[in-house]
């Protein structure tokens, strides 16, 4: 199985309104399923030789290129919800220029819990976690300009 099978699925997920599939093929085993916010949660139990899950599942989750933040060793398996712009606005980390931000990576957060600020129309608008886990990677920079829908964090669920 390669990225563009994962692709594939994916597409076929949207496009029939799948929430979850689950699909076991020359050794890996892939488990994908849609949250009730909309965020695709991959799971990727770790037993393919020369495979990292983690250089995996972020791309599992979007078809877009990413930095892999978390190695995984052992057996165990990786979940990694991604928190996506609810609105188009500005992205922001921190609650004022100057000040420290909400996160960074490797912090450990909980539901409710301010992720970041994304500026629409003049309003300021908190995002929140939906889960519990520890932010393995953040996707936009600091006063950068965000779609509907876009990937903003990747947290490693509890």
């Amino acid at each position: 199985m390669n990225l563009d099978d994962v692709r594939e699925i994916l597409a076929l997920m949207r496009e029939h309104g799948i929430s979850e599939f689950e699909i076991e093929r020359d050794g890996l085993k892939l488990r994908l399923r849609k949250d009730s916010a909309g965020a695709t949660v991959a799971s990727v139990p770790v037993v393919v030789a020369g495979v990292q899950a983690a250089a995996l599942a972020p791309a599992l989750v979007s078809p877009e290129p990413v930095v892999p933040a978390v190695p995984v060793t052992g057996n165990s398996e990786v979940e990694l919800a991604v928190v996506k712009s609810p609105i188009v606005g500005t992205f922001y980390r921190s609650p004022e220029p100057g000040t420290s931000s909400f996160v960074e990576i490797g912090t450990t957060v909980k539901k409710g819990q301010v992720l970041c600020i994304i500026e629409a129309m003049k309003l300021m608008n908190e995002i929140d976690s939906e889960y519990d886990g520890e932010i393995v990677n953040i996707y936009v920079e600091n006063g950068q300009p965000v779609q509907y829908g876009e990937r903003l964090f990747a947290i490693r669920t509890a």
